[in-house]
């Protein structure tokens, strides 16, 4: 029999200490509490495996750790350009949490990324860039904890290893945002890693245009999931500018993702949700991908005009294989 939504609550409560929630905090003094504590405290591991509880939370199958989940599935889209699907780093944590929050997923995503595509050279600039907004959130003593380990198993090629690495730095930093009772961060950091993953399916399936590859991108179930998220925000957070537009957002790629069974989306399809998506990561970031990818430039009939080529990328691509 599932517990009553008052009874669970009420066993959290005991089970946690009463902490504020963090949204009403300023930056500087969620830093501060994090700074204060020496010791992390630890949830007791049944409360989070707990089903029903993990429920009432908001927390399952979609928010962190999915984002391995998702980018497991950009193996069916392999190669990948890496080049043309890298981002710049971010240089200073955003002023909002919510955007933070974002961000840290599309972080967390890049270095899922770079471990796909066997760029040791840049987990250390992720790793450092990860921490550095993490210890805004709350959950930098955490992320610090795994960062060695990360870049000490990047050095050495175990690329197995080290995405098991990055999967425990994501549950815990889950574990903090449920000690703080910010679940709404927890779920947040996973829509920021599922753009960043569509992002690059997207991009994938245009490089050529691939059939096969476009039918593993229509997920309306997913992005349904986050549309009912954002909407279960606190209403302050809802008028958030970054929360708003994403709600619209995401309403839209929910209707482009709907297809009848059998369809897969065509070649202009894919480009304008690519487009979309990557708009809404841009906004995240606060900046563009190093290579733009080119928009689509069909060409009238009988002009021999031809369309403008996509920049060919100098590095790794996720098969494991580096071009000449």
């Amino acid at each position: 029999m599932l517990l009553p939504r008052q009874l669970l609550l009420a066993l959290l409560c005991i089970a946690l200490p009463a902490l504020p929630m963090p949204f009403a905090y300023g930056q500087e003094e969620v830093a501060a509490k994090a700074a204060e504590d020496d010791a992390d405290p630890e949830i007791p591991e049944e409360l989070l495996e707990d089903e029903h509880l993990r429920e009432e939370m908001g927390v399952n199958e979609f928010t962190t750790p999915s984002i391995r989940k998702i980018f497991d599935d950009l193996k069916k889209l392999r190669p990948l350009p890496y080049d043309e699907l890298k981002r710049p780093l971010p240089d200073q944590p955003p002023q909002d949490r919510p955007r933070l929050s974002l961000l840290m997923g599309v972080l967390l995503g890049d270095g899922f990324f770079a471990v796909e595509a066997e760029q040791f050279f840049d987990l250390e600039p992720i790793g450092r860039t990860l921490l550095n907004h993490g210890k805004v959130l709350g959950s930098g003593a955490r992320i610090s904890s795994h960062m060695k380990s990360v870049l000490e198993k990047g050095a050495s090629g175990q690329w197995n290893e080290l995405k098991e690495e990055l999967v425990r730095t994501q549950k815990d930093v889950e574990k903090e945002m449920v000690l703080i009772r910010d679940v709404d961060s927890a779920n947040l950091i996973s829509l920021g890693g599922w753009l960043r993953a569509l992002e690059i399916g997207c991009a994938a399936s245009l490089t050529p245009y691939d059939p096969a590859k476009a039918a593993t991108l229509a997920k309306p179930d997913v992005v349904e999931y986050f549309v009912l998220n954002l909407e279960t925000l606190e209403p302050r957070l809802q008028k958030n500018g970054t929360v708003s537009h994403l709600h619209a957002s995401l309403l839209d790629i929910q209707k482009r993702t709907d297809l009848p069974e059998g369809e897969i989306l065509s070649e202009e399809e894919v480009r304008e949700l690519r487009d979309l998506v990557e708009e809404l990561v841009d906004r995240i970031t606060g900046g563009e991908r190093l290579i733009k990818m080119t928009r689509s430039t069909a060409t009238e009939p009988g002009t021999d005009t031809p369309p403008v080529k996509t920049p060919t990328a100098t590095g790794g691509v996720v098969s494991g294989e580096v071009p000449e």
